[in-house]
């Protein structure tokens, strides 16, 4: 190889692990329930955060249908409060069963201030997982958005906006299918969105490219598929993200 070109081919080499030693990592902890795991959401976040300035190193704290008062009271054995406290987390998500906001909002403001407090004391911020109405009664999305803002608020804390991009990604293309056969979980589209949402309002970047195929191994060596999008949608979802953030002011 002649010395110019071998110069070059260090020079970009040597780049590229400057880069990539300059990547920042967050801690983040998602405490939530079905809405949280469903299609994996903490392993999506992460694997797009990957792409950009700040890697996101997600574990997630959940049960079906818990509510932040099962996590803050330790019910069905949950131990989330243990976890915050040892985990050295610099973001705590916290999702609150879906219809808090609507039926439950004093319980909903309760917990986000006990969690809110708690998460400074070990150091992290507290994010609130702004889920989306149901399929069925789309008229309660202004309600939801109006009581974790609230919560927001009060708290200091971040509101991550996901509510407001279905919304937005439901008005922008109609037939879009964002929802599970029950009209209330997300579907792997629905999850794509709302882990660009996250990484967005956490990392504050979106890749210039959103990740469309993710495998990995499981212990016995099986491949197991975390997402399988195709182009167009990938792109849509990050465009949506961006958007709202813009809304919101970053």
């Amino acid at each position: 190889m002649k010395p110019r070109i071998f110069l070059t081919f260090l020079s970009l080499i040597l780049f590229s692990g400057l880069l990539f030693s300059q990547q920042k990592e967050l801690k983040v902890l998602f405490v939530g329930n079905s809405y949280t795991y469903g299609y994996n959401l903490a392993h999506i976040v992460s694997i797009i955060s990957a792409e950009t300035s700040t890697k996101l190193i997600t574990r997630k704290s959940v049960l079906p249908g818990a509510s932040l008062g099962e996590h803050w009271n330790g019910g069905r054995e949950l131990k989330t409060k243990e976890i915050i406290a040892e985990g050295d987390f610099d973001v705590v998500v916290l999702q609150d069963f879906s219809m808090s906001a609507i039926f439950t909002p004093d319980s909903l403001l309760k917990y986000v201030k006990l969690f809110s407090e708690y998460n400074r004391n070990f150091g992290a911020q507290t994010y609130l997982f702004n889920t989306w109405a149901r399929e069925k009664v789309p008229q309660f999305q202004a309600e939801i958005d109006e009581m974790y803002e609230k919560a927001a608020r009060e708290n200091g804390a971040v509101r991550v906006p996901v509510g407001t991009a279905w919304e937005l990604a439901q008005d922008l293309r109609p037939m879009v299918d964002l929802y599970t056969s029950d009209g209330s979980h997300p579907n792997e589209l629905g999850t794509m969105l709302s882990a660009s949402v996250f990484v967005r309002s956490i990392s504050r970047e979106l890749p210039d490219q959103v990740p469309t195929l993710y495998r990995i191994e499981d212990a016995s060596g099986e491949t197991v598929r975390l997402m399988n999008h195709n182009p167009e949608d990938a792109e849509f979802c990050r465009r949506i993200a961006n958007q709202v953030a813009e809304q919101q002011g970053y």
